[in-house]
This record gives structure tokens, sequence and C-alpha cells, in this order.
């Protein structure tokens, strides 16, 4: 099955529309949970309508840099809950509010690390949308305030809430696989290849655009780096290594119980399929990661929504006795064949997925926020993680080299690829120092 960006928002979307209005002025006042929304376009109002399946939830205010976004979600909202929310232009103001308890964070890449600090520092607990930063001493920085802070937060990588991906990874573990020698990760999209440029503009009305870039450098707006395009672009996001390799490689590094960076990384890639759209980051890219015992593989083909087993994203574990492959719709058993017993080395088996995991992901996330359990189905730790994953994978491809990172001393083997790890803030932002 090909699955788009937007048909999954749609789909989810519809999923919360379609529910019960929620009863949160029947709940007690003091079972009553309020959040706020940071980012109300796409992925951040997902997640909102996630919550709103929760009758003790109430979303009582919005922050967004476009006016026309905001002025439409409020009365979307007003409609569900009942009640209209208050609405901001500085997501600031939100946290300054002694009534929000639960702030979700759905902007762009590039503006996740000031705004989870910053929340953390107001004492609010966070959901933060994948990836976690855009670039890995951001990862490093979020761990430590949300440590510092005592902190409940949930990374929006919500396949470590669902019933099927936990069923494979139980199932890696019995063993049955056999020695697993190889993990292939692939994602190809359509919407990763951008259109042909078009010429710088004026910002749309209602748009506050240099809010919008925020602590990236000075530039003047244009359509093919604003909204649904800006992840293909360095300063705000890591295309595809970033938007879906976080979700996959996260399947990867679960199913292997890795929980460290790998040896090595060693990546090669460029814009060949469409190298006259409107894109920075990558359309055709291959990462190799290398461990003691596996290698582990990423590929993205932006453009084209084929791949292996016919499915346009994935992954493959190559075990000794079978081949599992797994996607958010199932994982399946392809059995080596044993030649001297006449019997496939491992039985066919097809998991099918029941589709609950955003759903499930909002309900962990909610019971460790009134239980103060820090341990969610995504941490921080583990966002970080799997970001740092991305992460290295476009530094190794802009940097053609092989790179060992010491996850310690918080460098490369190669002083050249270090530029890459911290971004510099334009002013009057600042990048956070936990103390």
């Amino acid at each position: 099955m090909t699955i788009t960006r937007r048909n999954f928002i749609q789909s989810t979307t519809v999923l919360a529309a379609g529910a019960a209005m929620p009863a949160w002025a029947k709940t007690s006042a003091n079972d009553r949970i309020n959040v706020a929304l940071i980012g109300c376009r796409n992925m951040g109002w997902s997640d909102l309508n996630s919550f709103m399946l929760h009758p003790e939830v109430r979303c009582v205010a919005l922050a967004d840099i476009d006016q026309n976004t905001l002025t439409s979600r409020a009365e979307e909202l007003e409609k569900k809950q009942g009640v209209k929310p208050d609405v901001y232009g500085d997501y600031r103001k939100i946290l300054d509010r002694k009534d929000v308890e639960i702030v979700i964070i759905g902007t762009p890449d590039h503006w996740h690390c000031l705004q989870f600090v910053d929340a953390c520092k107001a004492g609010k607990d966070v959901y933060v949308e994948k990836p976690i930063s855009n670039s890995i001493a951001e990862c490093d920085v979020m761990v430590a305030a949300a440590r510092r802070y005592n902190r409940i937060v949930q990374v929006g990588q919500q396949q470590r809430s669902s019933g099927h991906w936990k069923e494979m990874v139980d199932f890696l573990n019995s063993g049955q696989l056999g020695n697993i020698g190889h993990v292939h990760v692939w994602a190809n999209f359509n919407y990763a290849a951008m259109q042909p440029p078009v010429p710088d503009s004026a910002p749309p009305d209602g748009v506050d655009f240099e809010t919008w870039l925020g602590p990236t450098p000075a530039r003047s707006f244009n359509q093919r780096r604003f909204h649904g395009s800006w992840r293909m672009f360095w300063n705000y996001g890591g295309g595809l290594m970033t938007d879906w390799g976080v979700h996959l490689l996260d399947m990867g590094l679960w199913g292997m119980n890795v929980k460290t960076v790998p040896l090595k990384t060693g990546a090669f890639g460029g814009n060949f399929l469409f190298p006259e759209g409107a894109h920075e980051t990558f359309d055709t890219q291959m990462v190799t990661y290398q461990f003691d015992k596996f290698s582990m593989t990423w590929e993205n083909n932006a453009g084209t929504e084929t791949g292996p087993y016919g499915k346009n994203y994935g992954l493959m574990f190559r075990g000794a006795n079978g081949t599992l492959v797994a996607n958010r719709d199932s994982w399946e058993i392809y059995p080596e064949w044993d030649s001297r017993t006449k019997t496939h080395k491992v039985p066919e088996k097809t998991v099918k997925a029941d589709f609950q995991d955003h759903r499930l992901h909002v309900t962990n996330f909610l019971e460790c926020v009134k239980t103060r359990n820090s341990q969610t189905a995504c941490t921080i730790e583990n966002g970080s993680l799997c970001a740092k994953y991305a992460h290295l994978g476009n530094i190794a491809t802009r940097t053609a080299l092989s790179l060992s990172y010491d996850d310690v001393r918080k460098k490369f083997d190669h002083p050249e690829a270090d530029k890459y790890l911290q971004p510099v803030y334009r002013a009057p932002w600042k990048f956070p120092v936990i103390s």
C-alpha cells in the first residue's frame, strides 16, 4: 500500500472528527487536563485531535505565526469542544499561563529545540513532534532540559505504541530468525521531490515570516520553502532522512536492541532524480550504519513510490532462517528453505496492524503525566537517539566521509564534519544552555 504524508494526516483527522465530542464539561475540574498547541497547521493539529479523543482534555490555547491558520483552527476547535481557545502569535505567552499543563509542539523542526526548552523551564509537560530537533547538539540540550526540569515528555514517534510493531520486536527477540546480519530501511515518497523553483515574493497576508525564520539565517520569503515543503531545506529540516528516517530507523534500532550511536556511518547521495527541483536535501540517498555484529542501511528515492517487496517504505531484517519485512500496515516472514529437512527454517507468518497507534500514544502520555512516570512510550532519550541517526546519515552524505561520532566527547573523527553539529542561532535568539 502506498501512503503519503498528506493522506496519513487526513486519515488521522477524519478519525478524530468522527469521534464523540470530548465531555470535559461533565468532568470534574480536578480531573481536567489543559493543553495548548504550538504550530497548528499539519501534524500539530493531527496530534491535538488525538488528544481531544480523551474526555478529560481541554485545549485552552493555540499559537501560530499564521493568523489565517489560527483563525480557522480556533473556529474548528470551538465546534469540537464548545469553548473557543485563546490564540497567540507568540508561543511564549502560552508558557506564561499557569493553567496550561501540557504543550504540544508541532512547529517546523528548526523551532523544536527552543520551544521545548522554554516549555520545560516553564514547568510544562511536552508532547513534541519528531524529529525532536534539527541538529545533534539540539538533541543533547533537549534531553538535558527534560531531566533538569523533571518534565514528562512524549516524542511523536507513535509506532512505539503500536501493537503490531511490539509483536514484531518480540518476534525478533525470540531468535527464530537466527543471526540477523543486515537491516535495510527505505522510504520513497512523491512529496519529497519538489516542483521547479519559483521567484521570491512577499509573505502571505497574516504570516509573521520573521518569527517563522526564528533562529535560522535571515532569508527572503519563497513559497517553496514554506508550508508543506520547508523540510527539504537544510536550515529547517533534513528531507526524507529526518522526516521518515526517525520513524523507520527507530524500528530497526528497537528490533536490534540498539541504544547507542553506530560505530561508523558512511553515505552517498545527491539530487539525481529531479535535479531541477527546488530542494536542497537529497532525492537520492544511501546510508550505511556499521555495528559489531550487523549493518543497517537506509535508502530514499524522492519522487518515486515503489520499493522492495512492493512497498514504498518499510524495513527488512535479514536473518539466517528467514527475512522479516515490515511497514505500518503489517509485518511478515519470508522463510529460508532447509534442503536437508525439506522444510522452512521458520514458519511463514503475517501480522496486521490495528492502526490505533496515535490514540494509544497519547493515552500513554496522559497516563504518564498523571502518574509522573517519565518512561513514556517514546522518551526524549529515545527521540534523541533516532534523530541523531538521521542527522548522522545526512552529515555523512553532505561531507562524503565515513564518520565515527563520539557521543561523549561530542566530536567526529573528521573535524570538518563538526561544523554540522550545532547551528549558529540568529540574534536575538540564543542557543539554549542548561545550567
